[in-house]
């Protein structure tokens, strides 16, 4: 797998759609080979929630990660390895693709 940028843009794929419940985010494959085989569905926490919210399709990694330390009162570098950690994780789930001439 491609190692991803912090100037990259990404954007949640077509193939999948959220929705929340109790707090949580549900994200939900609507074609096969999304996903785990054994867990077709994926739960973010909060955390993971903000990030998502935030995959807009015109807001780079390393921005996003800015904001959200930010509102967080958190270390920029420390968030930016969380932000990258989630994206590669849903990358590799085929749930986030990079928005391209967006």
């Amino acid at each position: 797998m491609t190692e991803i940028s912090v100037d990259a843009i990404y954007v949640p794929s077509e193939d999948v759609v959220a929705r929340e419940i109790e707090g949580e985010l549900i994200i939900v494959p609507l074609v096969a080979g999304i996903g785990d085989l054994e867990d077709e569905l994926y739960t973010l926490n909060e955390t993971g929630k903000a990030i998502w919210d935030r995959l807009d399709g015109v807001t780079s990694l390393r921005a996003l990660a800015a904001a959200l330390a930010e509102e967080y009162e958190a270390s920029p570098g420390e968030i930016e390895e969380d932000v990258c950690g989630l994206v590669e994780e849903l990358l590799r789930r085929r749930m986030l693709v990079e928005a391209s001439g967006v």
